[in-house]
């Protein structure tokens, strides 16, 4: 052993570095005809305290008398084994880093042949990115066989074009994983290694899996396309808006001035009210449209279940359409399934009549000739059993790629064709929303030129039926007669709608009393204790009407006070009721809607 060595370790390291030979000499006894040649790496502690690498080489021999020989010698290793240690630390490193960042390394042999099996040479990291190991095949009809498809033709020429300018290559492209069949997006970068002559021999770089920065693009791209979407057809429903509103208000200020004129006929002016009144309920259901929608988006729209009759709610749809069919030449019919009795339903009754509504309108809408049939039929494969309901028109169809839009929020507005159709692109849309709320799905089959069909499916959620009383149905003019004559406060601190309601009550008041504020309300009901009505507007400067209504509460109970408000919004009625008022309207006030009111209070 070389003394110096010795001398530097411990007697304990020496007795293990023997026994390091010993156990050599015994596999050279056991097996003479194995290579007699040992190498030994051991960690040992020397007599400083240093713990080193000592490394013994041995050749292990018969002498010719017979006897073992063992020659040998022992260094110090431990500055090789440092930069060892240091390089397997590199190269683990560099394993991590490349795994972290999905980056692989190969070195390409240019010169190879199609069935080389040596063609490429990779690193475990790529092996991952593309799924497979080092039993893949690793030649260049095995490269091939994880580029796409659609990426081949575009990859062959950019390498070909690579060679021939002598450039670094660095281009995106997909690939199919080969255990798994999944598509990634991949970046391949390299660079060409010449020879003496100058030819290209090798091509080395690396291939990194970009699928999840791709992905971020194409979300990017898709958000943007979408706010440019929503842009658009923000700017072509403002657009739309502006023309469905001026549209009737046109209408409503122009005949309005007309009436003005001192030689009409009273035919003349007959027409010019009916153009007045036709426009107003045009306007109004636009307003109502962004007001129901408004509802839905901010979740403000409440389902009100009580009992509702099908059938009537049917017929009564076909009644109020006929005569605009009639005036286009279109038939109308309508299909009920079920006994009266059994179409008696809990569902919401105004949500099924707008659904109906907007349905029906629409087929009118868009049918110039032929007919329109709706109904519904009783799905009792489905649990739970449902209503499935129909409008069939032979109008002029949607396309196939705007079947899904069409109940889309403003979609009419998207739509450019030579045809213009009046309307805010909201009713669809609408009926969508009021069919998920109670719990049922809406869709739509049609073919262009031929027609639509538009379904929906309710519950079909039924009760024992009682038998109900028929409701006594009076006419507006039979409720005036059968109103007693009263004293009213009106509380409306808007000019135009006190002088319209004054004008309401012309027939059914002894006095009309009015109030601009909540304060003046309150003082007139203290000062005039035979008030028999009030109504009273929600939103008054001052005082509200909320809180004047809280007011005379405090000292009369019995007064009938009657809510009026231009919000409209689910919860005012309750808001009313919950103040103190009998009843509550929203603007604009329907005069039938409110003597019928008034005959329930104040019936003789």
């Amino acid at each position: 052993m070389n003394e110096t060595l010795a001398d530097s370790l411990t007697p304990e390291s020496i007795i293990i570095v023997k026994n390091a030979i010993a156990k050599n000499i015994n596999d050279f006894i056991a097996h003479p005809e194995m290579l007699n040649y040992y190498i030994t790496e051991l960690q040992q502690p020397c007599k400083n305290g240093q713990i080193i690498w000592v490394e013994v080489s041995t050749q292990i021999r018969y002498s010719p008398q017979g006897d073992i020989e063992v020659v040998g010698v022992s260094r110090n290793i431990e500055e090789w084994k440092k930069s060892e240690i240091a390089l397997h630390e590199s190269n683990r490193m560099l394993r991590d880093t490349q795994a972290v960042a999905h980056i692989g390394a190969y070195i390409t042999n240019l010169n190879a042949s199609e069935f080389d099996t040596n063609t490429w040479q990779a690193s475990p990291e790529m092996y991952k990115i593309f799924g497979i190991d080092k039993t893949y095949p690793h030649t260049l009809a095995g490269w091939v066989g994880f580029i796409h498809p659609d990426s081949r033709e575009e990859l062959f020429a950019y390498h070909y074009q690579v060679v021939v300018d002598r450039k670094r290559f660095d281009l995106e492209y997909k690939i199919i994983r080969i255990n798994d069949g999944v598509e990634r997006w991949v970046q391949r970068t390299g660079e060409l290694e010449y020879d003496d002559q100058g030819e290209p021999v090798r091509m080395l770089g690396t291939i990194q899996d970009i699928t999840a920065r791709k992905q971020f693009e194409q979300d990017l791209i898709t958000a943007k396309e979408h706010a440019e979407e929503s842009d658009r057809l923000k700017s072509a429903f403002l657009a739309n808006m502006s023309h469905e509103i001026r549209t009737p208000m046109n209408g409503i200020l122009g005949f309005a001035s007309l009436l003005k004129e001192t030689n009409l006929t009273g035919e003349e002016q007959q027409e010019y009210i009916r153009i007045i009144e036709k426009s107003g309920k045009r306007m109004l259901n636009i307003i109502n449209d962004i007001v129901d929608i408004s509802k839905i988006e901010s979740g403000q729209m409440d389902i009100s279940i009580s009992e509702s009759n099908i059938n009537e709610q049917i017929e009564f749809i076909y009644n109020f359409f006929k005569p605009e069919a009639e005036r286009k030449i279109i038939q109308l019919s309508f299909k009920n399934t079920l006994p009266s009795i059994e179409s008696i339903i809990k569902t919401d009754h105004e949500k099924i009549y707008a659904i109906l509504t907007n349905l029906v309108k629409n087929a009118i809408k868009y049918t110039n000739e032929g007919s329109i049939e709706f109904g519904y039929i009783l799905k009792t494969v489905s649990e739970p059993v449902e209503l499935e309901f129909f409008v069939k028109d032979t109008g002029i169809g949607i396309s196939k790629d705007r079947q899904e839009a069409v109940f889309e929020r403003f979609i009419q507005a998207d739509i450019f064709d030579k045809q213009a159709f009046e309307g805010a692109g909201l009713g669809l849309s609408i009926a969508k929303a009021y069919v998920e709320m109670l719990g049922g799905k809406i869709w739509v089959k049609s073919e262009i030129e031929e027609g639509s069909t538009f379904y929906f499916t309710i519950p079909y959620n039924v009760k024992k039926h009682s038998k109900r009383a028929i409701p006594n149905v009076v006419s507006p003019a039979d409720e005036v007669s059968q109103i007693k004559i009263l004293k009213i406060l009106i509380a409306e601190d808007e000019e135009t709608s006190d002088f319209l309601i004054t004008r309401m009550f012309k027939k059914i008041s002894r006095e009309v009393l009015h109030a601009k504020t909540g304060i003046e309300a309150v003082d007139a009901c203290r000062n005039n204790p035979d008030i028999d009505l009030v109504l009273m507007d929600i939103r008054m400067p001052v005082m509200g009407g909320y809180e004047a209504t809280r007011q005379i509460r405090g000292f009369n109970k019995d007064l009938i006070i009657i809510a009026q408000t231009a919000y409209g919004l689910s919860g005012d009625r309750q808001k009313s009721i919950d103040a103190g008022c009998n009843d509550y309207l929203s603007k604009p006030i329907n005069q039938d809607e409110l003597l019928g009111l008034i005959q329930k209070h104040f019936k003789k």
